[in-house]
């Protein structure tokens, strides 16, 4: 116990200072939350693209999802000069991207997500660009060394569906499995892109599910991967294109598939062996990239083909492919 009346003097006025400021703190805090309560329904000021259609309306539109989840603002109706399709939107560049900006400002009129049909974020892209075996967890479920570089195939356009659109069955399959993918969006043209300016060539990222036939994948058509990749609806995009400056870190994000409810694959995008700014660089080595362009980045395990005994989709199950920040798409097997 401190006997001297100037220490003592010191140390109230120590504590005194202490109080002021905790009940300082306490105060902003409480003026922080009577805010959150005063507006519970502020609009996300991420930029999250999406193609929609409703009953309402002429043919594909372009709009912005109010929030993971959430309705739907009409672009083109705020801006009726602008395209229609998302590649033409990305195609132009800056200039509709700050359009897109003012709208997500405006606090316009939302449409209720129940009255609106979600496209895919991008349909008939110049192409689609996979990776395979680009997780390390992935790779350690099949026993396979992980490699030393990028391994690429692909899906043609029209294997792209809408976020809940269904999944169907070739019957020239007996093998279906799941794959959940981020895939990554290109916003402009490109090519021979060093790693360290990839980044100015993403538009953003979505959420993809790469519907695979492991039957024709991995022992028909000469062990080519491309016939049991591209089958009509193998590849639901979706819900929404997230700009990438929304995103906190694309390569460190929850990953999970589930079918029927029961989860199937959990990992992080941080397993991922090449990020996308090394996959873009190797990619337009050999190819010119456009906008619009999509990369799928690969899958982490717990696929059906790995497991003992292995696990095929059949009629009647629903897949939901979930990545944090960007969403979830939901696709009934018929």
């Amino acid at each position: 116990m401190c006997r001297s009346r100037g220490k003592g003097t010191v140390w109230a006025g120590v504590i005194l200072e202490s109080r002021l400021m905790l009940f300082s703190a306490r105060r902003r805090l409480l003026t922080a939350l009577l805010q959150t309560q005063r507006w519970p329904f502020q609009p996300s000021r991420d930029m999250r693209l999406v193609q929609f259609q409703a009953p309402h309306l002429t043919g594909p539109h372009l709009g912005l999802e109010s929030g993971n989840g959430g309705g739907v603002i009409n672009l083109n109706a705020f801006d009726p000069t602008l395209p229609k399709t998302m590649v033409e939107f990305l195609e132009q560049g800056e200039s509709t991207l700050s359009v897109a900006r003012r709208a997500l400002a405006a606090q316009l009129p939302v449409l209720p997500r129940s009255e609106v049909t979600f496209l895919a974020p991008v349909t008939r892209p110049d192409k689609v660009v996979c990776v395979g075996m680009n997780y390390v967890d992935h790779c350690k479920e099949q026993n396979v060394p992980v490699p030393k570089e990028p391994i690429i195939f692909s899906k043609f356009a029209s294997s792209i569906v809408g976020p809940y659109d269904e999944v169907i069955l070739p019957p020239e399959s007996q093998e279906v499995d799941w794959e959940v993918e981020l895939a990554v969006v290109i916003g402009k043209k490109g090519k021979h892109i060093k790693a360290t300016d990839a980044m100015a060539y993403v538009a953003g990222f979505t959420v993809a599910h790469d519907v695979s036939a492991r039957d024709w994948q991995m022992r028909r058509n000469g062990r080519q991967w491309l016939l049991g990749k591209t089958f009509d609806t193998f590849c639901p995009l979706g819900p929404a294109l997230v700009t990438k400056d929304s995103i906190a870190d694309p390569h460190n994000l929850k990953i999970c598939c589930r079918v029927n409810g029961e989860v199937v694959q959990s990992s992080n995008t941080n397993q991922m062996v090449f990020k996308t700014e090394e996959l873009i660089a190797w990619v337009s080595q050999f190819v010119t990239l456009y906008p619009g362009d999509i990369i799928l980045t690969g899958t982490p395990p717990g696929v059906g083909v790995f497991r003992k005994p292995p696990v095929f989709l059949k009629k009647g199950d629903e897949v939901q492919c979930e990545i944090e920040e960007l969403g979830v798409i939901i696709n009934k097997v018929v």
